[in-house]
């Protein structure tokens, strides 16, 4: 069984068949110039801040002290994409919360000088966890998902893939 990451999180909502695809591995066109802009903002921005930590599945972007829990902070290149970074950083929240560590997060959006904080509520814990089980049943079909126009299309590092 493929580990949950929150790259498959953020992914599920954005296109149930590049969750599919990222699973089994499929990798998206690493030239592709938005993909080059993301990894871009996180060697660019941040500097002075700790990065760079893999813990089991994940790989949190920036990791503070606070006064009574840490906070981990998620680099973002736009805010189009809010709904899937915040479940992502969410995901990250449940998975150091079942650790035993307390944290807060922020979703830091540079170029929009934006901060996003993300709580690890009740309501949220609720839909990451069905999340999760919904990402299970995707990665476990034999084929993905059949490919749909959505409004991430345009911008997709898996454009080509589906649409060629």
């Amino acid at each position: 069984m493929n580990k949950i990451t929150g790259s498959l999180i953020n992914s599920f909502y954005i296109c149930e068949r590049k969750t599919w695809l990222y699973a089994h591995e499929i990798g998206p066109d690493n030239d592709h110039p938005f993909l080059e802009l993301g990894r871009l903002n996180e060697e660019t921005f941040y500097k002075r801040e700790s990065k760079g930590f893999n813990v089991g599945n994940m790989k949190i972007d920036i990791v503070r002290k606070g006064s009574e829990s840490i906070l981990i902070g998620e680099v973002k290149k736009s805010s189009r994409y809010e709904k899937p970074a915040i479940m992502q950083l969410a995901f990250y929240l449940l998975k150091l919360k079942e650790s035993g560590i307390k944290s807060e997060g922020e979703i830091l959006i540079p170029k929009e000088r934006k901060r996003i904080k993300v709580i690890l509520t009740e309501e949220i814990e609720t839909e990451l966890k069905n999340t999760i089980r919904e990402i299970e049943k995707i990665i476990q079909q034999d084929k993905p998902p059949p490919k749909e126009r959505i409004k991430f299309c345009t911008n997709c590092a898996y454009r080509e893939f589906c649409w060629s």
